[in-house]
Parts: C-alpha cells; sequence; structure tokens
C-alpha cells in the first residue's frame, strides 16, 4: 500500500460516528451570468453535521458541467482554483456519510450521466430494492452501473424514463419519469436532477421519509415592478401562484432549512410526500406535482432527535421545540418511575442533547450544568470499526469538568444510546470525575431495530438495547439505573409542535418499532444483507480492500493546473488541460 492510502485509511477510521446521514442543497438562479459556487459551498458548510465523508459541487456554465468532489470535509475538499473553475447559475451540492456502497471518492456526489441531456443527481437516502433495480438496470435497459451506489441507480431510472418521454413538453417529461423512478425505488429518500439546459427537480420518496425544504427569493437583477404573486419580500404567496413568474426568481433547495436561512432566502414549504418541483431554467416557471400514485406522509423522527440542527424546521416543526418537548417528557417519565429520586444536577452529553437536557432539569427542578466539554477537532464516534477504537475516541473528544461532578448523584442526558460503548465510557469518567452516582437517560427510545432509509444504523446484534431489560442495559452500561424516552411521548413530542393544518400524526419509528412504513418485517432477507454489510467485521474489511485506480473517482473539471495523484483522482472524466 502506498503511505497516501495508509493515511486515507488511518483518518477513515476516526471519520464516522455510526448512525450517518447526508445533505444536499441545489440552487438555479435567474441571472445566467451568475455564479452559484460560493452559495452552493456556505449551503454545504451550514449542512456539514449531515455528512462528513465527502462533499461534491456540480456546477452547469451555459450548458458545460463542471464537477469537484473528493473524501474530506467541505473546507478541504474545495480550495480557491477549484472554486474558480466552478462556474455557472445552476448546480448541486451533496455532503455524505456513506449508508449503501462505500467509502470511495467515486461513489462521492453528485453523480453524472451524459443522456439524455447530461443529468447529475444528489441524493439522501437509502433504496431498499437495489438488486432488483440492478438487474433491471443492467438487463433490460442496458446500461451499466459503475459503482455500489444507491444513488447511481436512482440517476439511472431517471435517465431511461426521461429518454423515453416526449421532448416536446419537458414539464409533463420530467413529471412523467419522476413518477417512473417513485413507482420503481423502494425506500426513503430525497433528491436533486440537474438536467443539463433544462432545470432543476427536486424530489421526495411518497412517504417524505427523508427532508426537503424549498425556498426562493426575487432576483437582485430583477425589475422592481409590482406584481400580484409576491409578498413584499418578493416571495411567492403560495406554492400555486408560482408559475408565469418569468425569469424574476432564484430558487434554492435544500435538506434543511438552515441552509436557506443561511443563504438569505426566504423558506416558502417542505416538499410533500411524493412530490416533485421542477424549476425551468430557459423560462425561469417553477412547477409542482404529486407524482406518487400512492402518498402518505411519515418523516423519519430521528431527525428530530439527533441529525437535524436546532435551528431548522422539518415538516413545519420547529427541530428546537421538539427537543424541548422531548425533554420535559422525559423528565415526566423520571418522576413516574423515580418518584423519590436523589439527583443534584442535569449534565447534557454535548451537543445534539442540551436542548432536551435544559428542559429535564427546569422540570425537575433541578440545576443545569456542563459537566463535559468537548474537543470540537475529533471526528465523530459511533460507527468507527472496533470497539476499543471507540473508546479512545470518546475519550480524546469529551473531558470533564471535575466540580461539577464531585460528590453529587448526577443525572446524563443523550440524545439516545446505540452500542452503549460511549454511554460507558461516559459513566466511567463521570465515576472518575468523582461522581457518587451516575443516572443515564435518552431523549429516544431503545434502539432495538436497524434503520433501512439512510441511516447506518448498526446490526440488531451490536445494538445495547438488543434483547435487554433496562436493568440490564444499565448493568452494561455501568450507571444505577437508566431510563428511556416512550415512543409515544417522542412522538407527541414532534406531533404537538406542528400546526394543524401540516396533518403531522405518523412518523417513521422503524429502529424503535421494528415497523417499517414501506412494508418491510424484520426475518425478510434484505436484512440478512444489511447485516452482512453493516457488521464491524464486514467494516474492517472494507478498509483493507485494494486501493482503486485514481482513487475511484470519477468527475468532469477543466483544472488547469498539474496536480498530485490525490488531487487527480477526484477530476476524472474531465477536459483538463495540463499545464507544461
Amino acid at each position: 500500500s502506498s503511505p497516501l492510502y495508509a493515511v486515507t485509511t488511518f483518518l477513515e477510521t476516526f471519520k464516522n460516528k455510526a448512525i450517518k446521514m447526508c445533505g444536499i442543497v441545489g440552487l438555479l438562479l435567474a441571472d445566467e451570468n451568475a455564479f452559484v459556487n460560493q452559495m452552493l459551498f456556505d449551503g454545504l458548510t451550514v449542512l456539514q453535521h449531515r455528512g462528513q465523508d465527502a462533499a461534491g459541487i456540480v456546477t452547469a456554465e451555459r450548458q458545460r458541467l463542471h464537477l469537484r468532489k473528493e473524501n474530506g470535509l467541505v473546507k478541504d475538499v474545495f480550495q480557491t482554483h477549484h472554486m474558480i473553475d466552478l462556474r455557472g447559475n445552476v448546480g448541486l451540492g451533496h455532503v455524505r456519510y456513506p449508508t449503501a456502497g462505500s467509502s470511495s471518492c467515486a461513489e462521492a456526489q453528485p453523480l453524472y450521466t451524459n443522456f439524455p441531456y447530461g443529468i447529475c443527481v444528489a441524493h439522501n437516502g437509502n433504496l431498499t430494492n437495489t438488486e432488483e433495480l440492478a438487474e433491471h438496470i443492467g438487463k433490460t435497459n442496458r446500461r451499466h452501473l459503475n459503482t455500489d451506489s444507491d444513488s447511481e441507480m436512482l440517476l439511472n431510472v431517471f435517465a431511461e424514463y426521461l429518454t423515453a418521454a416526449d421532448s416536446d413538453n419537458m414539464v409533463e417529461s420530467v413529471f412523467n419519469a419522476i413518477t417512473g423512478v417513485m413507482k420503481e425505488c423502494k425506500g426513503g429518500y430525497a433528491g436533486m436532477y440537474l438536467i443539463n439546459g433544462v432545470g432543476l427537480v427536486g424530489f421526495r420518496d411518497p412517504h417524505g421519509i427523508r427532508p426537503m425544504v424549498f425556498g426562493s427569493r426575487k432576483s437582485p437583477t430583477a425589475c422592481e415592478e409590482k406584481e400580484n404573486n409576491f409578498d413584499a419580500s418578493g416571495v411567492p404567496k403560495t406554492p400555486s401562484k408560482m408559475k408565469n413568474t418569468g425569469n424574476k426568481l432564484d430558487y434554492v433547495m435544500a435538506s434543511e432549512s438552515v441552509a436557506i436561512d443561511t443563504l438569505g432566502f426566504d423558506l416558502v414549504r417542505d416538499i410533500k410526500a411524493g412530490e416533485a418541483i421542477f424549476v425551468d431554467m430557459n423560462t425561469g416557471e417553477c412547477h409542482t406535482r404529486i407524482c406518487a400514485i400512492e402518498s402518505s406522509k411519515a418523516p423519519c423522527i430521528f431527525e428530530y432527535v439527533y441529525f437535524a440542527r436546532p435551528d431548522s424546521i422539518m415538516d413545519g416543526v420547529s427541530v428546537y421545540e421538539s427537543r424541548l418537548k422531548m425533554g420535559e417528557k422525559l423528565a415526566e417519565k423520571i418522576i413516574r418511575t423515580y418518584p423519590d429520586h436523589d439527583i443534584d444536577v442535569v449534565i447534557p452529553i454535548p451537543d445534539t442533547s442540551r436542548t432536551s437536557a435544559l428542559q429535564a432539569a427546569y422540570r425537575l427542578n433541578r440545576p443545569f450544568r456542563e459537566g463535559f466539554i468537548k474537543n470540537r477537532y475529533i471526528a465523530r464516534t459511533f460507527i468507527m470499526p472496533g470497539q476499543a477504537t471507540r473508546k479512545k475516541s470518546v475519550r480524546l473528544k469529551l473531558n470533564t469538568i471535575k466540580s461539577e461532578f464531585a460528590g453529587k448523584n448526577v443525572l446524563l442526558v443523550d440524545d439516545s444510546i446505540v452500542r452503549g460503548t460511549t454511554a460507558n465510557e461516559i459513566v466511567d469518567m463521570a465515576r472518575e470525575a468523582g461522581a457518587k452516582k451516575v443516572y443515564f437517560t435518552s431523549a429516544a427510545p431503545p434502539i432495538r431495530y436497524p434503520n433501512i432509509y439512510g441511516i447506518d444504523i448498526p446490526t440488531r446484534q451490536e445494538l445495547v438495547a438488543y434483547e435487554r431489560t433496562e436493568d440490564e442495559i444499565a448493568k452494561h452500561i455501568g450507571c444505577d439505573w437508566v431510563v428511556y424516552q416512550d415512543l409515544e411521548d417522542l412522538v407527541e413530542s414532534v406531533a404537538c409542535v406542528a400546526k394543524p393544518e401540516d396533518n403531522l400524526t405518523q412518523f417513521d419509528t422503524s429502529c424503535f418499532s421494528g415497523e417499517y412504513v414501506t412494508g418491510e418485517s424484520i426475518g425478510d432477507p434484505y436484512f440478512n444483507k444489511l447485516f452482512d454489510l453493516r457488521n464491524d467485521e464486514a467494516k474492517q474489511n472494507k478498509l483493507k480492500k485494494t486501493e482503486q485506480s485514481n482513487d475511484g473517482c470519477e468527475g468532469m473539471s477543466n483544472d488547469k493546473r498539474e496536480q498530485s495523484l490525490k488531487d487527480e483522482g477526484c477530476e476524472g472524466l474531465q477536459n483538463k488541460i495540463t499545464a507544461h
């Protein structure tokens, strides 16, 4: 192995927390001479919490595509010379945690196919019928799949339907192609297609499991004439009035509303379950349609527990307010279960649990204190292959303020407990800091089942709650007692924050309940395949795989510098002018 590969493998070992997700953002600006590169970079930066494995941006400049993607953080992947080359007024951005497929740079997104038109995809989620799709794509459509990524399948299915559509009516062609995607692709997914010279398409699966929001603003180059379709900010009053706006609006779609806020756009709404939004880059018109034959909204509840930033709004629900409710419900359960508790202080496990812990402390009438300080420059922990590696990483990531623990009975609040490895180390650290008793609580119910919609929760046998009672879990992680949120209370914590008109009553709770909204059942052959992909041994073997040619990367760029092998690896399929 090359020294470069050895270093890369070492870093990958420290990169992942055992729950994984992706973040996506897409922009189309009305001004053909404007550039989206900086806005895509900024959008990905605020979505970095959703994926730290790889990042990519593709832009379209008068029908010439420019792509840069690489393993690493946003700030490291995009240097000045890359940004200069990412020209154009429309583009997609993606940050990744790998769920299906591998961690090779070839599977970093956006992905590209040249026919028809030239299409790029950025995708968040997971398809559950990949074997059937791969066979259909290869044998029936005679299309080549070059990676194990389900995103490549999503790209090719759309491309095939768009090829067969009537090119004289592009709006109908796009929506019919999305209908075909939703008919064939099973699972939880949200994504965007950039169709070169045509426009930008955003969509959510028929259950709306993975999130996607939509925003707009008046283009800085638009004239100041009054329009009845716009409010004072220049945003369409309702989505139904978005047609015939001409080239006067800029549009953005993203995984979370925080990206829309940061970029200075106004949030219009969430894309609905089974819906597609198509923005025509030639006319500036925006078209929306429910493309799923059947749809029922059931967003992933784990987004509210852990993934989303607290300042985001998803399906009309403030993530921050839902976490306050989780803390309140958790405190009420503690009072019911241990009415004579002797808790002296409430301490959160940074960072996600802070909001819930604050409200729990208020409801328990106990002081809230910061007892753990987080080193922000160490990677996340709980998907690292090998338990020893995970334990060491916890100590690197957190340190105690001993005065907050010494001689006290402490209640530790975390957002969830997955393997229990992190929880065990944290309990040990609390005791070493002088705590008399250590109680542990989770703002989420026990995680007993795998997630199949884009969250790489470990195999059932590796979950601490698998076939264990709460007393057995407390003994396993070394605390005096443990309390989990009830599933009914978690659902109520989110649903009660939604507006009545949002009709948010059903959620994907599969990792807690074992009930899958797309119809799978524990024991299906799919779950055996999932075990083969997700167990610790499989992940360690993946890291030992032979290095791919050019790091397995396939990008498009006009990179005019001489590059190292590593840099060159993520610039394949390119029109490169090498300096002499």
